[in-house]
């Protein structure tokens, strides 16, 4: 859990750009400004200042999914686990069209792991190849 690794198949010191929303951007450089925090500083910090311990992590995250969702939500996996998280970012990128290509470079997968995990996820693609492919017939000639 807390090995201390470059990103998979990457050199050291390799980075990779991943989307964010920009209100989230600006909660996070807020929160950097706030408390003064350096390149190298943990936004999350344990209680002796080093990594959280994931025992805290997982009691906090149930915490706020509980005060966050429903009832009704809260018995379904929605956010169970944090990595459930990015497994529904995933999802949602590749259902929304984004090619399978830009997706694994963002996540730091292989096309082929990415479709292999989640291809029984992707669903949202339907609906704008059926149109696509009326669209195209609508265009060509009868014929008698």
């Amino acid at each position: 859990m807390h090995e201390r690794r470059w990103l998979k198949r990457r050199g050291e010191g390799d980075t990779r750009f991943v989307p964010i929303l920009p209100v989230l951007v600006r909660i996070l450089r807020e929160a950097i400004k706030k408390y003064g925090l350096e390149e190298a500083d943990l936004l999350f910090p344990g209680g002796k200042g080093g990594l959280l311990a994931g025992s805290v992590f997982r009691r906090v995250w149930g915490t706020a999914r509980e005060e966050v969702l429903s009832e009704r939500e809260q018995a379904t996996p929605t956010g169970k686990r944090v990595n459930d998280l990015r497994h529904t970012c995933l999802t949602t990128w590749m259902n929304r069209g984004v090619p399978p290509v830009r997706v694994a470079g963002w996540v730091g997968n292989s096309v082929q792991v990415l479709l292999t995990t989640y291809a029984r996820c992707v669903d949202g693609e339907v609906g704008g190849i059926s149109k696509a492919l009326e669209d195209d017939a609508d265009r060509q000639p009868a014929s008698a």
